[in-house]
């Protein structure tokens, strides 16, 4: 059972790339009524994640078909108990792909107005709902001894489902307009800074509250990583604290990062709150998926290994290619002469 152990912390891994990655996207959309406010300023938001936002969304399909592979049940009993949730999501991220694409193929105002607010909600709808997700599969939802769902969307729906997803929606969006003031200039930079300034504190006290519900819950239940979850839900706190303080101190790359590493603290506190579970049961304790019970056989996990071993490298390396040849600001001059080109 190694080997289920080590694809559990493999699948951790690619959901942590995925929130970090994906989640500044998220916010980057969020972030169009507030930073957009004119044509030009809103064609700046989008550029700055126009090139890695469809490479950094396919962390999630990697994330998926690992799951399917080293652990059948907990992705049958995930994907039929949270479909609704997960349907509304896979719907947002259509949504949102879809407006990248369209958007600009006329010069009409409305036309762009629309696809923006569609950007919006393909965007806040995912970043709300994975918290949604995330939380409850740390807490547990009702599974009967088949470890089938036996709930409803409204199960969900529960005071820490909801403050998790909370959390997330505020964290991504933060954290994206960290991103655009990194990668922007002029007015546009200017006014996410601010507005990362009033994001950050109410995402400061709402990720507070979340994390210290995590690790109450897992002290209660007598949690493997209980004082392992305490430990790195108080470095999350802290990181969120320093990239807040770095922004105000006009430091965007340093903010973006500490950002970040906030994002991997948090989501490696709630993996190990969740260990040695998969999906704890609330109601007969037979129903609850663990690691163990969970997983694949070891000739598959081993096959999967191998895989990961040369595959996953490829990955990042050509991650870290793209995001190094897209590395420059996004200058408003740019967009502006873009923009007049066809004129001449």
């Amino acid at each position: 059972m190694d080997l289920a152990y080590l694809w559990f912390w493999i699948v951790g891994f690619l959901f942590v790339g995925y929130f970090v990655l994906d989640g500044f996207d998220f916010g980057v959309g969020m972030s169009l009524p507030f930073l957009g406010k004119n044509d030009v300023s809103r064609r700046q938001v989008i550029n700055t994640i126009g090139p890695v936002w469809d490479l950094n969304e396919t962390w999630v399909i990697v994330a998926g078909a690992c799951l399917f592979a080293a652990f059948p049940e907990w992705y049958a009993t995930l994907f039929s108990g949270f479909y609704l949730a997960l349907l509304l999501i896979l719907l947002a991220l259509i949504l949102r792909g879809v407006s990248f694409e369209y958007r600009h193929q006329r010069d009409s105002l409305r036309w762009k107005a629309g696809f923006d607010r569609m950007i919006v909600i393909g965007s806040a709808v995912p970043a709300f709902l994975w918290g949604v997700a995330v939380a409850n599969i740390v807490q547990g939802v009702p599974l009967d001894a088949d470890h089938e769902f036996t709930g409803s969307l409204l199960t969900l729906l529960n005071p820490y489902g909801l403050l998790g997803g909370l959390t997330t929606l505020l964290l991504f969006f933060t954290h994206g307009v960290y991103f655009v003031a990194l990668k922007t200039d002029g007015q546009v930079a200017a006014d996410a800074r601010r507005l990362a300034g009033r994001a950050g504190l109410l995402t400061i006290v709402v990720a507070a509250a979340f994390l210290v519900w995590t690790v109450g819950m897992a002290y209660a239940e007598g949690r493997d990583f209980a004082f392992v979850t305490a430990v790195l839900s108080t470095v999350a706190a802290v990181l969120l604290i320093a990239s807040w303080l770095a922004n105000a101190r006009g430091r965007e790359g340093w903010a973006f990062g500490f950002g970040a590493f906030t994002i991997v603290t948090a989501v490696l506190a709630v993996w190990f709150a969740l260990f040695p579970y998969v999906m704890p049961s609330t109601g007969d304790p037979a129903g609850s998926l663990t690691i163990e019970n969970a997983s694949s056989t070891d000739y598959t996990l081993t096959i999967m290994s191998w895989a990961a071993l040369v595959f996953l490298p490829l990955v990042l390396a050509y991650q870290g290619w793209t995001y190094w040849i897209f590395r420059k600001r996004i200058t408003r001059s740019r967009i502006e002469q873009a923009a007049a080109a066809p004129a001449h």
